[in-house]
C-alpha cells in the first residue's frame, strides 16, 4: 500500500495538533523547481518551528500514510523536491534556521537544518573560522537539504563533499521517532552509521533537523588564477603539479564554449581574455601566514608555460580581481539557462578517464547531430557537468523527441570508464531510471531492503531516488 495524500479532513486534523499558521496553502515557489521540468502539487505547506512539531508531522503521516515531500531551499535539479502525485505534506523547515552552538576550539559549529549556507559561512566568519561549502546557490540553499543530497560544490577538492563535513546530525526517522545525533565527535564506532545512511538519502529514509558541522581555520591569503590550457589531458597534469604545491581549494576546467554563451547571452561578467581560449582552468589556493598565493601562481604558470601545458593567463592582483574571476566561472550555469540546454549531465569520473571521456563524447554526439557542448566542472574532483544545447538559431524544443536518445549516449559513455551519472546533484525524480539501468543490482536490492524497513508506508518522498 503506497503512501496517500492530504485529504481535506486529514488536514484538518492535522492542523489541530499543530499551532496557529504552521498549515498554509503552498505559493507557486514552493510548487517548482529551476529547470521547470515539473510542477509539483501539495495538500499543505507545513512550517514547523522546532523538532517536536516535525515528529508531530511524521507520526501523523505514518499513522495515515501521508506522503511527506521535504522542501529546503527548492535549489535541486533533479526534482528530489516536488511531486506532481497525489497532494502531499510540503515539509519545510525554513523557520529552523537557528545556530544552536558554536565552539571554534573544537572546530564545530551545530545548527538548525533551515540555516542558509550563506549564514552559517557567515556565522563561522564571526569565529575567524571557515565552513568550507561553497556553491553557486549558497544564497538560498538550506543545510538541511545540502545534507539530503549530500552537495558538492567547488571545494570538494580541499574539503570533501557535504558528507564529510558533518560530523553528527538530528533527524526524524519516517515512524516520527527522534534520532538525537548531534555527538561533536570525531570517532564513534559504536554500530550502524545512521548519520551517513540519511546523507545523501534525499529525505527518503527521514527528515534532518540540525547538524554538527565541522569548521576550519581560515586560510591566511587566498588567490586565484585563470590559465589557458592546451587542452584536458593538459589540465590534468597542471592539476598534478598545483596539488605538489599546496594549499589548492579549487580547480575548474571551463571550455571556451561556456565562455562564448557567456558573451552571447549578455550576462554581466569580465572576460579576462582578449580572444575566447578554447580551454582554461580555474585555479584558487589558500595559504597560511607567510606563504603568497599570488607568487605562487606566478611560479605555477611559469613552470606550466616551459612544459608547454598552459599558453596564457590571468593571476588576481586583488579581491576584486579574484571575485571577477569567480563571477565569470559561476555565472555559466546562467548563461546555459538563457541558451537552452537540450540535456544536462552531472557526472563523475576517474580522473585519468576524463580526457578520452571527453574526445570519445564529443565525437559520438558530433557523428549523431551538430550540437555544441559544453564542458565545465569541479575537474580536481572529477566532476564535470557536461551539457548539450542546439545550434545557432535553433531551440531546445526542436530535439524534444532526441533528448533520452542523446542523454544516453552521454551514460553509456560515462559507463564505459567506470564513472557515475550522477556526481553531485543526487538522483531525485530526473534520474530514478538511470538508476534502475546502471546502478549495481546489489546495491539497489540493499537500498530497497532499506527503506522497506525504514519507512514501511512508504510516506517518506516517495518517487524520489528509488521508484515508488
Amino acid at each position: 500500500m503506497s503512501a496517500g495524500p492530504l485529504t481535506p479532513d486529514l488536514r484538518d486534523a492535522l492542523s489541530e495538533i499543530l499551532p496557529d499558521d504552521t498549515l498554509r496553502d503552498p505559493s507557486e515557489t514552493y510548487l517548482s523547481e529551476p529547470r521547470g521540468t515539473w510542477k509539483g502539487v501539495a495538500g499543505a505547506l507545513a512550517l514547523p518551528r522546532d523538532t517536536e512539531e516535525v515528529a508531530r508531522i511524521v507520526r501523523f503521516a505514518a499513522e495515515h500514510r501521508i506522503a511527506i515531500v521535504p522542501w529546503g531551499g527548492g535549489t535541486g535539479l533533479v526534482g528530489g523536491q516536488v511531486s506532481e502525485e497525489g497532494a502531499a505534506i510540503l515539509l519545510s523547515l525554513e523557520r529552523m534556521r537557528a545556530v544552536r552552538g558554536v565552539w571554534p576550539e573544537e572546530n564545530v559549529m551545530v545548527v538548525e537544518a533551515g540555516a542558509v549556507l550563506a549564514d552559517v559561512q557567515n556565522a563561522a566568519a564571526e569565529v575567524d573560522r571557515l565552513f568550507p561549502l561553497s556553491l553557486a546557490s549558497e544564497g538560498s540553499a538550506r543545510i538541511g537539504g545540502l545534507l539530503a543530497t549530500n552537495a558538492g560544490g567547488v571545494n570538494v577538492l580541499r574539503y570533501g563533499n557535504a558528507r564529510d563535513l558533518c560530523l553528527g546530525i538530528e533527524a526524524v526517522l519516517p515512524s516520527g521517532e527522534i534520532m538525537h545525533g548531534l555527538k561533536r565527535l570525531r570517532k564513534d564506532n559504536t554500530g550502524y552509521d545512521l548519520r551517513n545512511l540519511l546523507i545523501g538519502a534525499e529525505g527518503t529514509l527521514g527528515i534532518i533537523t540540525a547538524a554538527a558541522l565541522r569548521l576550519f581555520p581560515r586560510p591566511h591569503a587566498e588567490g586565484t588564477a585563470m590559465l589557458v590550457v592546451e587542452g584536458p589531458e593538459a589540465a590534468l597534469d597542471l592539476l598534478a603539479r598545483a596539488q605538489v604545491t599546496g594549499g589548492v581549494s579549487a580547480f575548474e576546467l571551463i571550455s571556451g564554449e561556456g565562455l562564448r554563451f557567456l558573451a552571447e547571452t549578455g550576462v554581466p561578467v569580465k572576460q579576462p581574455f582578449d580572444e575566447i581560449p578554447d580551454w582554461s582552468v580555474l585555479i584558487d589556493l589558500g595559504l597560511p601566514d607567510g606563504m603568497d598565493p599570488a607568487a605562487s601562481l606566478e611560479r605555477l604558470f611559469e613552470t606550466a608555460f616551459e612544459a608547454g601545458l598552459a599558453s596564457d593567463g590571468v593571476i588576481a592582483q586583488s579581491e576584486a580581481q579574484r571575485r571577477d574571476i569567480w563571477a565569470l566561472r559561476e555565472s555559466i550555469p546562467e548563461a546555459n539557462k538563457r541558451v537552452g540546454a537540450i540535456v544536462s549531465s552531472d557526472v563523475s569520473l576517474p580522473l585519468s578517464e576524463i580526457p578520452g571521456f571527453i574526445v570519445d563524447c564529443n565525437a559520438a554526439l558530433r557523428h549523431e547531430t551538430d550540437l555544441r557542448i559544453n564542458v565545465f566542472g569541479h575537474l580536481g574532483d572529477g566532476n564535470l557537468h557536461y551539457n548539450l544545447f542546439p545550434p545557432v538559431g535553433r531551440s531546445k524544443v526542436e530535439f524534444a523527441d532526441r533528448t533520452e536518445h542523446l542523454r544516453a549516449i552521454v551514460d553509456e559513455a560515462v559507463a564505459a570508464r567506470n564513472g557515475s551519472f550522477s556526481a553531485e546533484h543526487g538522483v531525485g525524480r530526473l534520474k530514478v531510471s538511470q538508476l534502475e539501468r546502471y546502478g549495481d543490482p546489489a546495491k539497489l536490492g540493499a537500498m530497497r531492503a532499506i527503506k522497506a524497513a525504514l519507512d514501511p508506508g512508504g510516506i517518506m518522498n516517495p518517487g524520489a531516488v528509488l521508484r515508488a
